[in-house]
């Protein structure tokens, strides 16, 4: 997959693209990256992308023509590829892991990146796809906002991971938080590691680690767990009070919130 980024500041993805995942997927042709500076496709000898709003108001306005001329200068690269225009913007719809999925099936993501007080509408409302947003809050600019879409994007991109099952167990894949995760020594700070996850038997463990799953995410994000059926979070709830209390506040969990979520689910 390629990505190619308008931004006036392409040196903001120069180091994210040398480590982690992306690095190794980068190094390994799995994913490519092409910038275009915004401020190369514009014609005054100030190099200027922005001007100040019509009908005045805080900050400036990215211009609509120097966004349009990268724009095609980008889908001439990728002429013969399918592809998606993504604009990162406040206004657009939050990312979410089914649109992660989406924008994976694509051989060329164009993300374009604001600045400023934002990009003249028209130029949004002609050249772009899909407006996107990582979340109700204010960035100075896009460029973080596509990091966080790359980041996630290529990961499901195959070969990117070590093992690609890895994937299926992550956060909002099946629409449930992970489960808390624990590593070597048993007992730290403490707090003893469940006994079940050492017990061997992987078909226990899985069922466990679901019943964990489902407690988490109807304690700490109730509305992912909506859907399922509320016999089946007390169930898993119960399931994970028989175990002592050392290791329930292992699992980051207070006793009183799990017989409280009974308490409340039962009613």
């Amino acid at each position: 997959m390629k990505f190619s980024i308008l931004t006036i500041f392409p040196q903001m993805f120069e180091s994210f693209l040398k480590f982690g995942l992306v690095g190794q997927a980068f190094n390994k042709n799995l994913v490519d990256f092409e910038f275009f500076d915004l401020r190369e496709y514009v014609d005054n000898n100030y190099k200027s992308v922005d001007d100040r709003p019509f009908g005045g108001g805080d900050g400036m306005v990215l211009q609509a023509a120097p966004i349009k001329s990268a724009l095609a200068k980008a889908k001439e690269k990728v002429s013969n590829k399918k592809t998606l225009v993504v604009c990162l913007s406040a206004q657009g719809k939050k990312l979410n892991q089914e649109m992660v999925h989406e924008f994976g099936q694509y051989e060329n993501l164009i993300l374009l990146c604001g600045r400023y007080g934002g990009i003249d509408q028209r130029v949004i409302n002609e050249c772009v796809d899909r407006e996107v947003s990582i979340g109700d809050y204010i960035l100075n600019g896009g460029e973080s906002a596509a990091l966080v879409l790359i980041d996630a994007v290529s990961r499901t991109i195959p070969g990117v991971l070590g093992n690609e099952d890895s994937v299926k167990y992550d956060s909002f894949e099946n629409g449930l938080l992970e489960g808390p995760i624990f590593t070597r020594p048993r007992e730290i700070l403490g707090q003893v590691v469940p006994e079940i996850l050492l017990s061997g038997d992987h078909k226990k463990i899985k069922k466990w680690k679901y019943s964990l799953a489902l407690v988490v995410t109807a304690l700490r994000r109730p509305e992912l767990a909506s859907m399922v059926l509320k016999q089946d979070i007390v169930k898993a709830a119960n399931e994970i009070l028989s175990l002592s209390e050392n290791e329930i506040r292992a699992c980051g969990i207070e006793p009183r919130e799990l017989n409280e979520l009974t308490r409340t689910l039962e009613l």
